[in-house]
């Protein structure tokens, strides 16, 4: 009999967006709806896809050197408050299996 054992590994990959807002991804979840913060759109030719670092899927963790605790809100806040650069870093999961 052959099993499969499946182990997620993560990397965190920093990011840094240039020349203001609008920066071009959207997000979802956050504690608020008892989900990770999540970029669920790219906007195609906005400042994230020109980066070409950011994916669907990214978990948003740090912002300008803000550790995030989860809440939607508080990610909003610090993202408006970034006036000309925004540094993010984003949690991206991989699925590594073992037979």
């Amino acid at each position: 009999m052959e099993t499969v054992e499946q182990l997620v590994s993560f990397q965190h990959i920093h990011v840094q967006l240039n020349g203001g807002a609008p920066w071009g991804f959207t997000l979802k979840g956050g504690l608020e709806h008892g989900e990770p913060l999540i970029i669920t759109k790219i906007e195609e030719g906005g400042k994230a896809a020109q980066c070409k670092k950011l994916r669907v899927g990214d978990e948003l963790v740090n912002i300008n050197g803000s550790a995030l605790y989860g809440s939607r809100q508080e990610a909003l806040i610090l993202i408006k408050g970034s006036y000309r650069v925004l540094k993010i870093v984003v949690r991206r999961y991989a699925d590594i299996q073992i037979c």
